[in-house]
């Protein structure tokens, strides 16, 4: 697939501070992109970038082939952008709003098509669009500017934190309404912490620390990169079973009962359950010794996007790279 975001070595600094050093990106068309790091570390500075709202220090960056600096009015008529923090007018109605906000992209409209959509969102989102922006909660606020993004057909989606404020009900009208429209061929750059979206709706993930790249693939890929957790109930085993269990798996990391007990404390058999963590790719080891064993209440428990994303960023892991310093 052709791409329709893509930075290489894209830097940009203020002042000292290096809010990307280096940083390299590609979406490709059709795909929704999960875009993850911590507060800092440059999601926000690259969004902006795209949208032609910074000019790079240093390397490229793309939409559509295009320059996001120098070619941004054309851009933005096929890009629809939703913040985490919505400011609206005080003055306009919410349905003001929707519709001032389709109005400033641009291009032509099909009114009949996106009356229909408009009505479809407003209804699904649960909004009333006769009050006046100053009267809106910050969840209010969000809808509105999911809907005028969602109201137009537009080829790309930039989306930071785009369900901050939402309870869980209109979470999941969000994904539902993001996905018909991804149906539809549009592409999605996806920033946020909520990792249960981003694992529900993304194809692959960008997971950048210090604005750098770190880690980028489909979940499927960076799985093998974390241990895969494993846990059966004790009932049945003896004594030596269990002393004998690491012996008998050398893949297994963390053996322990289910009160925590570590394995060399293991006092007898009993009903506790034993847990530890295999890497991945070892599993095809592992499985053969418990069958022997016959265990009970067998659960394995794939990776979450939440155990890749903190392997990332635990306390004692380096930074790639320094986020001030002297300038080059």
């Amino acid at each position: 697939m052709s791409s329709v975001i893509e930075t290489r070595g894209l830097k940009k600094r203020f002042g000292r501070v290096r809010a990307l050093d280096g940083l390299d990106l590609t979406v490709a068309s059709g795909e929704v992109h999960g875009f993850l790091g911590p507060n800092g570390a440059g999601k926000s500075t690259t969004i902006r970038v795209l949208l032609g709202l910074y000019r790079p220090s240093g390397g490229t960056a793309t939409v559509f082939g295009q320059n996001p600096w120098s070619d941004a009015v054309a851009l933005h008529r096929r890009i629809a952008y939703v913040p985490g923090d919505v400011s609206l007018w005080p003055n306009l109605s919410g349905g003001e709003a929707i519709d001032l906000l389709c109005r400033l992209r641009g291009g032509t409209l099909d009114a009949a098509a996106y009356r229909d959509r408009r009505a479809h969102l407003v209804d699904a989102f649960q909004l009333d669009p006769t009050k006046k922006g100053r009267t809106y909660s910050k969840g209010n606020r969000q809808k509105v500017a999911l809907i005028a993004a969602l109201a137009a057909p537009v080829d790309l989606f930039i989306l930071d934190e785009p369900t901050s404020g939402l309870d869980p009900l209109m979470d999941a009208v969000f994904r539902r309404e993001l996905q018909a429209a991804t149906s539809e061929g549009a592409t999605v750059l996806l920033s946020s912490h909520i990792l249960s979206e981003v694992e529900h709706l993304c194809d692959r993930v960008s997971i950048i620390r210090a604005g750098r790249t770190v880690e980028t693939g489909t979940l499927a890929q960076l799985r093998h990169l974390t241990r895969t957790e494993v846990a059966f109930a004790s009932t049945g085993l003896t004594d030596a079973d269990l002393a004998g269990l690491a012996a008998r798996i050398p893949a297994a990391h963390d053996l322990v009962l289910g009160n925590g007990t570590p394995r060399a404390g293991i006092p007898r058999a009993g009903t506790a359950r034993v847990s530890f963590t295999a890497d991945s790719d070892a599993l095809p080891e592992v499985l053969p010794v418990l069958a022997d064993l016959r265990v009970q209440g067998l659960t394995v428990a794939p990776p979450s996007l939440e155990t890749l994303f903190l392997r990332h960023y635990r306390e004692d892991a380096p930074s790639p790279a320094p986020s001030t310093g002297p300038l080059p």
